[in-house]
């Protein structure tokens, strides 16, 4: 299935799970639109689509799809080639004023702005200091969820990271793991177990680790058009992710690793847990429930914005994964990471030389290759074959490599 598909089906799924909640009243109009992070009025007008045409009217035509107003691209290149050759001294005012009236130049000043950035002839200008104030809760859970990581000595003389998933709204911990090294795979084993058991959220409020972003500037803004691995997963599911760029603003998350640094190595020494699995489930079974008994305050508005993970057609391994695109070699195969994976021949193309696939990278170091929504075959960690996936006109048929 296409990345376009899946966020068609993810949008869907999630907007039936909220007008159901809002038909029963449980939701107000307010709390529904802030959820799908639509306004109010899209909202109703996507509520009379539904109630009108059921799920069928709410799929956007227009994803994948160049908009039909769209300027030509000819008109964008030669506009930057003026400024380029002409102008590039000029202010973007100044130079709008003389490409509108002496060049006929038809379109806005903000478009000709925008350009001009995106094409790094003009650099943003910097946003005026504002005045901050304390952040309100969330109202309800679901709203946002905060995601970050601890490296401390849990264990005498041994340092893990600690991966911790709690909600904005209640400080509830959803997710919370040891784990050698915090990166990319970490982070999706909390989303995973946040959605496996809960359902799915609205936004992921993080630091500016690697693992999250790219930030092509040291100690700068994030790039949120270049995404890393995590990232792209996160706009698959819908899950709008913020970024965070002070330590205070990351405030319950570093005063819950306060509590637990002066609490958890404590508990783990009174019973001499110092095997990483043996303390995972130490933390699964034990602490994270006396925790949240503890420490978890009630939602200032009744009701809740998770959407339980429900889609039996998106498979949720294949979205929390490293997926990379790949061109064939001459000999069907394509080489990732050391490895070469055999590409077999089977009844829906006699070969697949040059065409471009995916090949998704699971936790176990397992791979998958995909070619457009279809799935090709499985490998094992070590690159060889473990199941080819060939498709006749009633069913698949699944072969042992």
């Amino acid at each position: 299935m296409s990345k376009v598909k899946i966020q068609q089906e993810v949008r869907i799924m999630r907007f039936k799970e909220v007008y159901n909640k809002w038909q029963i009243k449980r939701l107000t109009v307010e709390q529904a639109a802030e959820i799908l992070g639509v306004h109010e009025r899209t909202f109703r007008r996507h509520c009379r689509k539904f109630e009108g045409s059921g799920a069928e009217g709410l799929y956007d035509a227009r994803l994948g799809k160049r908009a039909k107003n769209a300027v030509p691209i000819d008109e964008i290149i030669e506009m930057l080639n003026l400024f380029e050759t002409r102008y590039s001294n000029f202010s973007i005012a100044h130079f709008y004023d003389k490409w509108h009236d002496e060049h006929d130049g038809k379109y806005s000043y903000n478009w000709v702005r925008n350009e001009l950035q995106k094409a790094g002839y003009i650099k943003k200008q910097k946003k005026r200091g504002t005045h901050r104030k304390k952040r309100l809760r969330k109202p309800i859970p679901g709203m946002m969820l905060h995601q970050d990581g601890s490296k401390h000595e849990w264990v005498p003389r041994v340092k893990w990271d600690l991966i911790v998933t709690m909600d904005d709204a209640t400080n509830e911990i959803y997710s919370a793991f040891f784990i050698e090294e915090e990166g990319t795979w970490s982070s999706f084993q909390g989303v995973r177990e946040v959605i496996e058991s809960k359902g799915l959220f609205c936004s992921l409020y993080t630091d500016r680790g690697s693992h999250y972003w790219n930030t092509p500037e040291a100690k700068g803004k994030v790039d949120k058009i270049n995404l890393t691995h995590f990232g792209v997963a996160m706009k698959i599911l819908g899950i709008t992710m913020i970024p965070a760029y002070l330590p205070e603003a990351r405030g319950r998350s570093e005063r819950l690793f306060r509590t637990w640094q002066e609490r958890l190595p404590k508990e783990l020494a009174l019973l001499n847990i110092t095997d990483i699995e043996v303390a995972n489930k130490f933390l699964k079974e034990i602490f994270i429930l006396k925790h949240n008994k503890k420490f978890t305050v009630s939602a200032a508005e009744e009701g809740s914005a998770f959407i339980p993970w429900l889609h039996n057609n998106l498979n949720l391994q294949d979205i929390l994964c490293i997926q990379e695109e790949h061109t064939v070699n001459k000999d069907n195969t394509v080489k990732y990471k050391n490895k070469i994976l055999q590409i077999q021949r089977d009844l829906h193309r006699y070969h697949y030389v040059k065409a471009q696939v995916k090949v998704h990278e699971y936790h176990d170091g397992s791979c998958s290759i995909f070619y457009g929504p279809r799935c090709l075959a499985h490998y094992d960690p070590d690159g060889s074959l473990k199941i080819a996936i060939q498709k006749t006109k009633d069913k698949k048929l699944y072969i042992n490599g």
